[in-house]
């Protein structure tokens, strides 16, 4: 019992309490530095963009793509937005080549499915998917990706089942 109370009476030494006030400030600030960086680096993460382009008989088309790599983004995808840039899309990349389907439940914007094969060649076009929509948009076949973009823009670059999507994921 000595040595508790020698431990209490030294602790509540003046010089002490402010050491101990001191370490839980910089302790207190240290955390807070930590939970921004992590939370900045999810935003970063979130929102960056990989180039992808678009071979057809009218052209080379360019946009921006956000990466659907993992089961919580794929299954989120562009639910809940309500606007995308003309020149944006999201890119769902799975493991392997197998059937998928996709459903347009919680999105608000119209979307062209691109359903892609392992070497970038368009298997299938999903055009103008309907907001809202529970109905169930299969692949048709064996993919190994899924392009989204804004309703029509299949349409208007003439994009056809065998042209090709370039990007790094897509092994030729």
């Amino acid at each position: 019992m000595w040595v508790d109370r020698r431990v209490r009476r030294w602790g509540e030494d003046a010089g002490f309490r402010g050491a101990r006030r001191s370490i839980g400030r910089a302790l207190a600030a240290a955390f807070v530095v930590l939970a921004l960086c992590v939370s900045t680096s999810d935003v970063a993460r979130a929102g960056e963009l990989d180039s992808l382009t678009i071979a057809t008989a009218s052209g080379v088309h360019s946009f921006q793509v956000e990466i659907a790599a993992d089961d919580a983004a794929r299954e989120k995808g562009l639910m809940y937005r309500r606007f995308m840039p003309a020149d944006r899309g999201m890119l769902f990349e799975f493991e392997r080549e197998a059937p998928v389907a996709f459903w347009m439940k919680n999105t608000y914007i119209p979307l062209d499915m691109i359903f892609i094969a392992r070497d970038g060649s368009v298997t299938r076009i999903a055009a103008d998917a309907q907001p809202l929509s529970e109905a169930i948009v299969p692949s048709g076949g064996p993919c190994v990706a899924v392009l989204e973009l804004n309703g029509g823009v299949a349409a208007r670059i003439g994009l056809k089942v065998g042209d090709t999507v370039r990007h790094p994921f897509f092994k030729p």
